[in-house]
Parts: C-alpha cells; sequence; structure tokens
C-alpha cells in the first residue's frame, strides 16, 4: 500500500512515541525526504551512533573517514549544503536540520544542528568518570589551560580544550573528545556577553572551575568592567551553587572580596599564609618561582605569567601530583601559537604576542616589557577589538602608557590606534605597515614588542623584519 504524506507523518510520529531506536528510523522505507524530530527522549540513540565512531567534524575541508559532520550554521554560511560533499569525502553520518538537503539513510534529521550537538556533548559528559575542570577569565585562559594539562598529565589520562575552541561550539567539541579512560578533562570557557559562562556551564557541567582575571576585554558585549565580572563570575556562582570546588587566585583584589562566599575553594597566594604560598622569584625575562623551597624555572615571559604557573600548581597538589612532576612540566612548557614566544631573528630579540589583546593584557605587556634588561626597545602595537564606545579613550590611555615608559621608538598599526594623539608612527592597517618596514629598516639588534587583537594578525610582522 502507497502512503500519502500525512499517514507517513503518522507512522514517523508512531516511532518516535513508541521510541524507536535511531537506527530503526534510518531504515523506515518511509523517512526518506521527511523531516525526524531529534530531541532529548532520543540523545541516547545519537549518542550510541557517536560511539561507534567517536569523531565529529564541522568542516568538511578538514574531515576525516567516518567521523559524524555536523552541519552548523554561521551569518555566511549554511552547513546542511555541504551534506552530501561530507558524505563524499568519508562521512559515516550527517546532521542537517533543513530536509531539502536530505541524502540518503546516512542522514539524521533534526530541528536544530547546534542544539543537537549541545546536547549530544552533555549527554557524553554524564556517561563519562572524567572529573571537568573549567576555566575562564580575561587575559591567560589558554596559557593556562595548557599549563594545568602540562602538569596533570604527568599523573592522569586528561584532555584540554584544542587551541582557542572555548565557545557554544568549541565547548561541546572539547567535551566529545572525552574517551572512557579520560580521567580530567579541562575545558576552557570564553565569553564576550552576560550568561554566556552559565549556558556553558549547563553543558559541561564542571566538577572545579578558575577564573584567570577580571580585565577589560570584550567591553562591548559586557556593557563595561562591572560586566565583565559578573559575567566570568557565573562560572564561581555555578560551582557554589551546586556544591563543587573552585580554584582561586587569594592575591587577586576582585577574588578577595569574594572569598567569604565560596565555601569549598583552594587557593594560592604569595602573600595571605591561609593559603598554598608560592613566590615570584624574578621575572627577567622568563618567570622563576619558588614553591614548597623548590625553585623552578620556566619559559614563560612576563610577570603577569606567574598567576597562571600559580593555578596550575595549586590544581596539581590538589590532584597529589608529585612536586618533582610538576617542576618538570612546568619547565618543559614552551608557550607557541603567538603567545609571549621568544624569537631571535636577523639579530633582534622579539616578543611575539600577537594571540590576542586587550587593555588589561596590553597594560602589562607594556610594564613587563619595559622592565626587561634590554637596549632599543621598539614598540609594534595593533588594535584591541570589542571595545565598543570605550574604543577610544583606551587606545589613547595605551598610547599614554607608551609614552610615559619612553621607549625607543613605537609604531602604531589600526584604525583606532590611528585616531590617537601622540607623536608615534601612525599606520591604517597592516597593508600601510608592510610598506613603511619596506622603506624604514629597524635599528639593528633591537628588543621588539610585538602585540595586538587576533584580528590585526601582527604575527606576519615577522617576515618584514
Amino acid at each position: 500500500m502507497v502512503l500519502n504524506q500525512k499517514q507517513k507523518t503518522k507512522q514517523l510520529e508512531e516511532k518516535k512515541l513508541n521510541n524507536f531506536s535511531l537506527y530503526e528510523l534510518k531504515k523506515a522505507p518511509f523517512l526518506r525526504g521527511f523531516f525526524f524530530i531529534f530531541d532529548f527522549m532520543n540523545i541516547q540513540d545519537l549518542h550510541s551512533a557517536f560511539l561507534a565512531n567517536p569523531s565529529i567534524s564541522t568542516d568538511t575541508r578538514k574531515i576525516k573517514e567516518n567521523d559524524i559532520f555536523f552541519a552548523l550554521k554561521g551569518d555566511n554560511f549554511n552547513g546542511n549544503t555541504y551534506a552530501q560533499k561530507a558524505l563524499e569525502k568519508g562521512a559515516s553520518m550527517v546532521v542537517i536540520d533543513e530536509e531539502e538537503f536530505y541524502v540518503d539513510d546516512r542522514t539524521i534529521l533534526v530541528n536544530d544542528v547546534l542544539k543537537s550537538l549541545q546536547l549530544l556533548a552533555n549527554f557524553h559528559r554524564k556517561q563519562c568518570k572524567a572529573q571537568v575542570i573549567s576555566l575562564t577569565g580575561s587575559n591567560g585562559k589558554t596559557t593556562t589551560k595548557e599549563l594545568i594539562n602540562a602538569v596533570l598529565s604527568k599523573a592522569y589520562k586528561t584532555i584540554a580544550t584544542k587551541g582557542n575552541l572555548n565557545n557554544h561550539i568549541g565547548v561541546p567539541l572539547t567535551l566529545l573528545t572525552i574517551q572512557p579512560d579520560t580521567e580530567i578533562a579541562i575545558v576552557e570557557m570564553g565569553a564576550n556577553h552576560l550568561k554566556e559562562i552559565e549556558f556553558l556551564c549547563k553543558i559541561a557541567e564542571p566538577d572545579f572551575g578558575y577564573i584567570t582575571n577580571f580585565g577589560k576585554a570584550h567591553l562591548e558585549g559586557f556593557g563595561g568592567v562591572e560586566g565583565v565580572i559578573k559575567g566570568k563570575s557565573e562560572l564561581y556562582d555555578y560551582l557554589t551553587s551546586n556544591n563543587k570546588s573552585i580554584f582561586l587566585n587569594a592575591d587577586d583584589p576582585i577574588q578577595k572580596n569574594k572569598l567569604n562566599t565560596y565555601t569549598k575553594r583552594f587557593g594560592f597566594s604569595s602573600e595571605d599564609p591561609k593559603y598554598y604560598t608560592i613566590q615570584l622569584l624574578d621575572a627577567q625575562p622568563f618567570v622563576n618561582l619558588l614553591v614548597e623551597d623548590i625553585n623552578i624555572e620556566t619559559n614563560l615571559i612576563g610577570a603577569y605569567n606567574f598567576s597562571n604557573c600559580c593555578a596550575a600548581i595549586i590544581m596539581a597538589k590538589y590532584f597529589n601530583v608529585e612536586m618533582h612532576e610538576i617542576k618538570e612540566a612546568l619547565e618543559e612548557y614552551t608557550p607557541d601559537n603567538n603567545r609571549s614566544q621568544i624569537i631571535n631573528t636577523n639579530g633582534h630579540y622579539i616578543i611575539l604576542d600577537a594571540y590576542n589583546a586587550n587593555p588589561s593584557s596590553m597594560k602589562v605587556a607594556l610594564e613587563n616589557f619595559n622592565s626587561l634588561e634590554k637596549d632599543r626597545k621598539i614598540l609594534i602595537l595593533g588594535d584591541m577589538f570589542e571595545l565598543g564606545e570605550s574604543a577610544k579613550e583606551e587606545h589613547q590611555s595605551i598610547s599614554d602608557l607608551a609614552k610615559s615608559l619612553n621607549f625607543e621608538q613605537v609604531i602604531l598599526v589600526g584604525e583606532n590606534f590611528y585616531l590617537t594623539n601622540n607623536h608615534f608612527i601612525k599606520l591604517r592597517s597592516f597593508h600601510d605597515l608592510k610598506a613603511y618596514l619596506k622603506e624604514n629598516s629597524l635599528p639593528s639588534k633591537s628588543s621588539i614588542l610585538i602585540k595586538g587583537s587576533r584580528g590585526m594578525a601582527l604575527e606576519r610582522v615577522l617576515d618584514l623584519i
């Protein structure tokens, strides 16, 4: 008997209500071309399919054999249109939310691909034995995450956020890399507006958390510094309301004001003996610290990286990692990916810190650079993004700071820095910087700090000097 569309839809709904498996639904002859509504009631079925092929892709350019392709959407792309291509390139299944792009029985049609990815990640997290450590903050998240992973992996099977995949897509993708034998998952969380960290916590359900700091980052989305504090604190709010534990910097003035509101807390301090004591010995140029009478010499430049090291140490101590393993991990770690990298090229000593920038990180970077015992110090600074109405004021403030520190030469790049009031070399774009450096060589054997927001991509300067 040939069924009309109404009869097909009714049968499909009956199968959903009867909780048929995903595979039974996929094999049903009437499914082809019709919309299967996927929801939390059958998330277990999708998870079973994921366990059979535990690798997710959201980009057909990077797809691997047997990946499950989630057809996400963005402002300028629609992943549904790539479903056919994903299968051709070896995907085991594709998850889409527009029925016109249904391919064959390897296609799963859902209401919302992104929501399905998030639900799957949360379900997977619940099934795993791994303890989850989440961290957020205005500056230092990625470095701190890598340091935590370095020390904990000495004693445990760990996974950690890759790169800076720390948003509403990146967090689910990170959770889905947790393996059956994973013991600790370190999940970085980024945010540029209120309630975002709260939402990410509902997906990751962390057991522990740490906030690196509260700085002038994403001011446009948070509506100012107070919004930043409130937004980042959503991590600690979640943990305390769920009787979970927090790690904290007891020397941070903002966190210090809230110490009494956190009951299950484990802190570090160089000032307060009530907390685990770690001392900064120097940072000329690398962070050298003292803990339990053991000297640890890192490859991290700048005193601002001291607290990042401390966070890794306090977590390692909590999880009973041996002190010699902590020392080994911190001394082995070398930053990369444009984060405070030390590069010696053509006689120049270069600090490449072009991973990102905001007023807080820019300030400490300039102050640290000024404190280094180096000659011929040159700044190449790029615009700081997402500052909204504060952009003019904050760029002028950094310009004024640079002037007060008396560097030999300052080159400012970007529309915001171009409008600042000073006598520095000001260029509207990287294209203008490239032209300038072709005509004007930097003084030989200079010490150069290169810093700007990710969108400025100032690492390209290396090819010019």
